[in-house]
């Protein structure tokens, strides 16, 4: 009988163990989870935060309970492995409840010890009102401390993921918010008129957006920023990073990579041949360029588990790499990236460009119908999709996966203008933003139609000194322009093209990119040598002006219309709890369902009584025997051995875990 061990219990680990127990029957399986609990939603924290998520149980996705019962896999929690004896394949842990160093023999070992925030060593940042944001107690502390001290001025260190999600959830609670970004704009993998989109949502809301700058200290009501900037801070959350947790590799001799993460082969495989590591700790192989990265999502995290699982038990399956594929949404806005950017790209050494298109998420005459936004990374030799990056309100994640699957692939800018994608009326266009911008980039390749990015744009004009042409309405116009331009609507342009100047390069823009390469293909058919298409129009221009700002020229920036939240989290709904015909005085055993109303409306034990789990802290003070025989149960078998754990711990001498409802209905027969 083969023995695995399994050093961590969450993404990696907990994905880990289940496929080993699926290839394996009869393998000896068991986990070390240093913290409280085990296979847990890490990535829905800010949304419960937020309310978006109303029951914090439906984070708690097994136990160490229910990984026993579903897969004969033994959990520990609340266990740090504190060394490990490569040659005698053993490690060393202690059992934290109990202070009792144990030791766990292994044939094959699996690492996924993920990460840990990265706290900077500023003034303050151990007060009591700091957080970082990565563990069910941490969200815990951070709405206990909304709940029980009413904060209305927060501070978010980091504008990565979490820290715009944060960033969102507090606003929701009815806080005032502002983000602290070192970088010179919000997520900064993201180009910059993508960030841009996402900075003007933010400050539709009312959030203070503080970019290019670094928290100095912390105080009891303040923080101060490098540039003397001082901003009310009731609470602070930290959000700056993420460290592998590398410190029993490390010690044990085992190789880490250049990128500061373990280093594994194709296999997932360590220096060590009968050592494994999966997710956050590790690096492995960008799927674009080859380069190692360490890439710390709860998607790559979850696919390595799996296939260390199978390496470490002989089954052979090589790991593809990643290409970071990530999205996020902050309010109504949703943004995202996948494989390189573009200056990732050139320092690689690929001729990069991009092109950008905005376009309708369905038919624009449908109703409902909302701009998306595509951005294509391509090499210009080969044609090769590098990457890709989408923003919008609606059909954002649907193109993005499209271009990940492209990338992923390595298909060619004309491969994708030939994809056939989904088409109907409500659904999408017959030639859709992906194919409308891999149209684009053949015109950009091929010289048809020349364009520059916004992101080219400066540097441009700081050694080209281009006119620029707005072919746009009047009133778009007059709205905002670029400093300088001249105003030759499309409808003119034919009348006035004798008093466009033909010396130096011309730069056309419109809205989108759409009439400015109509005007651009009119300019060159009368003679003009140097024409650009500014991709993207005004709209990525804006965007770009609006995240980076330029330095050759100027863009005025409107005000970004005032959005405001409903239910913002101010007035808290009252858990609804239903009962059944059973009753929580008396004798007798007492069978309580810790799902949801919702879930107990659909059917339930019978003379069964619905507690939530989140109502059970408080519902169980109603039962006043602590001596009654209680079973609880839920779906699963997960979230009842939770509430078995919170029974005991409230006193209560005779609980026994039900398991899921159909075991009860199994029973009852």
């Amino acid at each position: 009988m083969q023995k695995l061990l399994i050093i961590g219990g969450v993404a990696a680990g907990a994905t880990a163990a289940a496929r080993a127990r699926r290839l394996d029957a009869k393998a000896e399986i068991t986990v070390l989870e240093a913290g409280p609990d085990v296979s847990f939603a890490n990535c829905g924290l800010p949304y419960y935060i937020g309310g978006d998520i109303d029951s914090r149980s439906k984070l708690i996705l097994q136990s160490p309970e229910s990984f026993k019962s579903q897969y004969n896999v033994t959990v520990i929690t609340e266990t740090e492995a504190l060394s490990l004896d490569r040659e005698g394949k053993k490690v060393r842990a202690l059992h934290k409840p109990s202070g009792e160093e144990r030791e766990y023999s292994y044939d094959s070992l699996i690492l996924a010890q993920g990460g840990k925030p990265l706290v900077p060593p500023l003034k303050g940042v151990g007060l009591d009102h700091v957080f970082s944001l990565w563990t069910l107690q941490d969200m815990d502390g951070i709405d206990d401390f909304i709940r029980t001290r009413n904060p209305e001025n927060a501070v978010v260190v980091g504008g990565g993921f979490i820290g715009l999600e944060m960033v969102e959830a507090l606003r929701k609670r009815g806080l005032q918010v502002s983000v602290v970004e070192r970088l010179p704009h919000v997520m900064p993998v993201m180009e910059g008129e993508i960030a841009g989109f996402l900075q003007e949502e933010l400050l539709s809301y009312g959030v203070g957006v503080y970019t290019s700058r670094s928290v100095e200290e912390i105080s009891s009501s303040q923080v101060l920023l490098d540039d003397g900037t001082r901003l009310r801070a009731d609470m602070v959350l930290m959000s700056v990073g993420v460290r592998p947790t590398l410190k029993l590799a490390t010690e044990a001799g085992l190789e880490l990579g250049d990128a500061g993460g373990l280093l594994v082969d194709q296999y997932l495989r360590t220096s060590d041949p009968g050592i494994f590591a999966a997710g956050d700790m590790v690096e492995i192989e960008h799927r674009i360029n080859g380069a190692k990265v360490r890439i710390p999502l709860a998607g790559p995290a979850n696919r390595q588990g799996r296939i260390a699982a199978n390496n470490a038990l002989g089954v052979p399956k090589s790991y593809s790499g990643s290409q970071g594929t990530s999205i996020v949404r902050v309010f109504e806005a949703v943004a995202g990236s996948t494989g390189l950017n573009l200056n990732q790209a050139r320092q690689a050494g690929f001729r990069a460009e991009a092109v950008t298109v905005h376009k309708e998420h369905h038919t624009s005459y449908y109703p409902g119908s909302q701009q998306v936004t595509v951005l294509v990374i391509y090499d210009r030799e080969t044609g090769r999709i590098l990457g890709g990056q989408t923003a919008g309100y609606a059909g954002a994640d649907r193109r993005l996966d499209v271009l990940a699957t492209a990338a992923a692939a390595g298909m060619r800018v004309h491969e994708l203008a030939e994809l056939d994608l989904a088409y109907s009326p409500p659904l999408g266009s017959a030639n859709d933003a992906i194919n409308m911008a891999a149209f684009a980039a053949e015109n950009r390749i091929s010289g048809y139609s020349p364009a520059l990015t916004a992101a080219e744009l400066d540097q441009f004009v700081q050694r080209h000194k281009p006119a620029f042409i707005d072919v746009r309405d009047y009133f778009a116009f007059e709205r905002s322009h670029v400093n300088g331009a001249d105003h030759v609507p499309l409808t003119h342009l034919a009348q006035r093209i004798g008093s466009i100047v033909k010396d130096r390069p011309v730069i056309v823009y419109d809205d989108t990119g759409k009439k400015a390469h109509q005007a651009l293909r009119q300019l060159v058919q009368a003679g003009f040598d140097e024409v650009y298409n500014l991709s993207g129009g005004y709209t990525s221009l804006e965007r770009h002006a609006r995240a980076l700002g330029f330095s050759h020229l100027h863009v005025p920036l409107l005000q970004p219309e005032e959005k405001s939240l409903e239910g913002n989290g101010e007035e808290e709904d009252e858990l609804a709890v239903q009962e059944s015909a059973g009753t929580l005085s008396g004798h007798g055993t007492l069978v309580i369902d810790v799902r949801t109303p919702e879930e107990f409306s659909f059917g339930a034990y019978p003379d069964s009584v619905n507690i939530p789990l989140d109502a059970l802290g408080y519902r169980a003070e109603e039962i006043t025997d602590k001596n009654r025989e209680i079973i609880v149960y839920c779906a699963s078998g997960a979230r009842s051995a939770y509430a078995s754990r919170m029974l005991r711990q409230m006193g209560f001498s005779d609980v026994k875990n039900g398991g899921g409802l159909m075991d009860m209905m199994e029973n009852l027969a």
